[in-house]
């Protein structure tokens, strides 16, 4: 197993005080690494304007003009 799997079922067993109970589990651990790294490699590529800063800005941006 890998060093972030074997973090992340330590941290679960710390916090919660349970073992990854089966198969499935250990196979979600493991794809969190994935989309960890997924979201690290967008670092520095998105600005904050790139996204309504609230959910009336957003509302407002999708607005039909009528």
């Amino acid at each position: 197993m890998a060093a972030f799997e074997t973090s992340v079922e330590a941290t679960i067993a710390r916090w919660f005080g349970i073992e990854p109970p089966n198969a499935p589990a250990k196979r979600l651990a493991a794809e969190l690494a994935a989309t960890i790294t997924a979201f690290e490699a967008l670092r520095g590529t998105l600005a904050f304007e790139d996204e309504p800063s609230s959910f009336e800005a957003a509302l407002q941006a999708t607005k039909e003009n009528g």
